[in-house]
Formats: C-alpha cells, sequence, structure tokens
C-alpha cells in the first residue's frame, strides 16, 4: 500500500539500477551543452544556434514560409517567430509577400545576411569539428547516422 505523501519525509532511496549519468537524456543534454560552448567560443556570442539555424537552412534553400522555417529547423511557432524577429531587427532576414498566397510572408536572407552567412560558415564547419573531436572517423559518421535513426 502506497505511503501517503509527506514533503517532512525523507523519500525511500531510488531504485540502485538506475543511474542518471548513464541515461541517454542526460548524456545528450551534457553534449548539447558542451558543443553550445565551442558554438560560443568559435562563432562569437552575438549569435545563438538557433538564430545560426535559421541563417545556414536560409542560406543552403532560399526564402521559406516562416512557418515551414520552423519545421526545418526544429523550432516551434513562437521559437521560430522570435528568433526571426531578432533576425529582423538586425536586418539580416528580410520578409516579402508569398506570390502564391498574399497572406503569408516569405522570409529570406537580406544581402547583409548573404554576406554574414558566408562569412560565418568555415567557423560553423569548425563548430562541427571540434565538436566530434573527441571521436575516431569512423566513429563521427556512426555517431551521426545513429542521432538520425533517433529523431
Amino acid at each position: 500500500m502506497a505511503r501517503p505523501s509527506n514533503a517532512a519525509e525523507t523519500p525511500e532511496p531510488a531504485d540502485e539500477s538506475y543511474d542518471l549519468a548513464e541515461q541517454v537524456g542526460f548524456i545528450m543534454r551534457q553534449v548539447a551543452q558542451r558543443h553550445v560552448s565551442i558554438f560560443n567560443e568559435i562563432m562569437g556570442t552575438d549569435l545563438t544556434p538557433t538564430q545560426w539555424a535559421v541563417l545556414a537552412r536560409l542560406y543552403q534553400d532560399g526564402g521559406s514560409s516562416q512557418n515551414l522555417l520552423g519545421r526545418q529547423t526544429a523550432m516551434d511557432a513562437a521559437t521560430i517567430k522570435g528568433v526571426v524577429d531578432r533576425l529582423l531587427k538586425r536586418k539580416l532576414v528580410q520578409t516579402k509577400p508569398d506570390p502564391e498566397d498574399g497572406r503569408r510572408l516569405i522570409v529570406e536572407l537580406s544581402p547583409a545576411g548573404i554576406d554574414y552567412t558566408r562569412e560565418l560558415l568555415p567557423k560553423a564547419e569548425t563548430v562541427t569539428k571540434v565538436t566530434l573531436a573527441p571521436l575516431a572517423t569512423n566513429q563521427r559518421a556512426t555517431l551521426i547516422a545513429l542521432l538520425k535513426q533517433l529523431r
């Protein structure tokens, strides 16, 4: 029978087989934190990883609706709106009406955004190399393939 909850009581010890340090989510969060630290060191702190994802996606694919851009960069509607708004303020992106649907706006890189993104591409590649540096070459490809299976 379950005991009633009492905040003053010490909880029963957890199952000893559970080790937080060995849990996939915890390890992935630590790796993500390390990656963001490397990103900030190499790319600078005036650009966030989410902002870079938008710039890189627009550079790669061209203009897009904000909704599609959010899906392509794994951001929810509120997050992509905030990212696009900040990039608009910095004049790195611009919007124009969608020729197929006048109610929708297309987000695209501004000329300054194209130059800025092109300038940062080598640094972004370095971020990936430094993040993966502890692994052997064949392990890097394996890790990427395995992570893609988990998304």
